[in-house]
């Protein structure tokens, strides 16, 4: 924008949960604007890790926010120029940046799975991140790996 930064909208919590971190998760899984498919698809999900689960005394919505937070990247690699040359530099990641990547993540590696529904293709990786196993946080290694390697340039930090 050229005039001001655009101002957070606040998000209603869902209600089943009554948590603005499922809103948030659930506008990320929506396409065409069917939210109530994508709520459908997150709820289903989410009784399907309470039957799967092997922990007793965790909720569904808790095992889903260990694996979001197991997801979540620390610190990612960006592009800068400098006389000629193009950097990888590693830089710290903003809590919302964070928070908005382990969602997309979580939700791009659970499509990309091969099982019958999407509630249970989330499922999977849901209780897969819970474990720190899964694609979603193979990603993030990675990202972590291409942070490690590149530290070198840290120094060109803007």
């Amino acid at each position: 924008m050229r005039k001001r930064k655009a101002k957070k909208r606040p998000l209603l919590p869902d209600p089943r949960f009554n948590d603005q971190l499922v809103t948030r998760f659930v506008n990320n899984l929506m396409w065409d604007g069917k939210k109530s498919v994508a709520f459908k698809i997150f709820y289903d999900a989410m009784d399907i890790v309470d039957q799967k689960k092997t922990d007793d005394e965790k909720t569904a919505l808790e095992i889903w926010k260990e694996a979001l937070s197991n997801v979540m990247p620390h610190v990612e690699v960006r592009s800068r120029r400098v006389g000629g040359a193009t950097f990888q530099i590693p830089m710290q990641i903003r809590p919302d940046r964070k928070v908005s990547m382990a969602m997309k993540w979580l939700i791009s590696y659970s499509r990309k799975r091969n099982e019958k529904s999407m509630a249970l293709k989330l499922a999977s990786e849901v209780l897969a991140a819970a474990k720190e196993e899964g694609a979603a946080v193979k990603k993030r290694v990675d990202t972590h790996k291409m942070a490690e390697a590149n530290k070198a340039f840290s120094h060109f930090r803007f």
